[in-house]
């Protein structure tokens, strides 16, 4: 009896870290310079392979792959921790006003949500031209088990000294975006660098992205997203447009991911991945099997063995959780 209680419940711990999640993760996280150097550092990418597989859509920022070769080793270490899963990315092209460039890279999950529209935004509008160091790359998804179905996400990395511009500019994309697609269910995320002293309060009241009703910021002003223990700053924020989109996310469920505690790194070591945290949001999820049937069409070679693969193995764990508990009682 004692025996058996306790294998249970080992091998209820492996199971709920790896099989059974049914809420759906959007993160968004500023990699901190992300690059040929950084990808050559095997422990700094296991723990970026550990915290993108957590979600389901994962917006990188900070990704300065010049050589093209950083983004396809870490979607292959990615990959590679997590076999459940078939994971893609989109990325948007090399962005900025001089030499510094950076790229804005989504790396989902392509058994449980499917692209279905890309957008840059040029930064045309007119008495406002060039608003933006690093334009929006929009991207709409479709995800059918959760509750909003079908999301637009536009990221933004502001310039530090140009943050009050670039949020209230954030508003004018989130008008065409929305006009565009037809859609309310927009959500805007990234390194907004919107607080301490990028965003002074007495500039609030010139950013419609503040001002504007239903807009919802699910990251608070006290909320820090920063690792330095050294500094206490809500840079990373995520916002919802209208109700209807607020009331798809989990309540309380915005939050930084602190991989620094979680993982027991020193200061150092998580610096080493970046001197942000990444910040994540859940979508509620009504049906988890949705996909498979609204999808099957698509999950093709390696993705449908995965996928297949995934199911098999929630079988087995299944009965062997049965077979376990019918131990414990006799």
């Amino acid at each position: 009896m004692r025996s058996s209680s306790l294998l249970l419940l080992f091998f209820l711990a492996g199971v709920s870290d790896v099989h059974g999640r049914s809420d759906f993760r959007i993160c968004a996280f500023n990699l901190h310079h992300f690059g040929d150097s950084k990808s050559k550092k095997s422990d700094v990418m296991q723990t970026l392979a550990r915290i993108i597989t957590r979600c389901d859509v994962c917006l990188l920022q900070e990704v300065r792959d010049i050589k093209e070769k950083a983004i396809p080793l870490l979607l292959d270490r990615v990959q590679g921790y997590d076999t459940r899963h078939e994971y893609k990315s989109l990325a948007s092209e090399r962005l900025g006003r001089s030499d510094y460039q950076e790229q804005y890279v989504f790396v989902y999950r392509a058994d449980r949500v499917t692209v279905t529209g890309q957008y840059q935004y040029p930064d045309d509008l007119h008495g406002d031209v060039d608003a933006f160091a690093r334009e929006p790359f929009v991207v709409r998804f479709r995800a059918p088990m959760t509750a909003i179905k079908e999301f637009v996400l536009i990221p933004q990395h502001t310039t530090p000294s140009n943050t009050t511009k670039e949020l209230d500019a954030l508003y004018d994309v989130l008008q065409r975006v929305k006009k565009m697609w037809r859609t309310e269910n927009v959500m805007l995320l990234g390194d907004f660098n919107a607080d301490c002293g990028y965003l002074a309060k007495k500039n609030r009241k010139y950013v419609r992205l503040i001002t504007e009703k239903d807009l919802f910021w699910l990251i608070s002003d006290d909320t820090d997203t920063t690792v330095r223990s050294s500094t206490s700053c809500s840079y990373d924020r995520i916002v919802v447009n209208g109700e209807t989109f607020n009331r798809a996310v989990v309540p309380s469920s915005a939050k930084p991911f602190n991989f620094q505690m979680e993982y027991q790194m020193t200061e150092d070591q998580a610096l080493d991945v970046s001197d942000h945290y990444p910040v994540e949001v859940l979508l509620r999820v009504t049906d988890s099997k949705a996909f498979s049937g609204a999808t099957s069409w698509i999950l093709t070679g390696t993705s449908k063995t995965a996928y297949e693969r995934t199911h098999r193995s929630k079988f087995l764990t299944l009965s062997v959780l049965s077979y376990l508990v019918s131990q414990m009682l006799t």
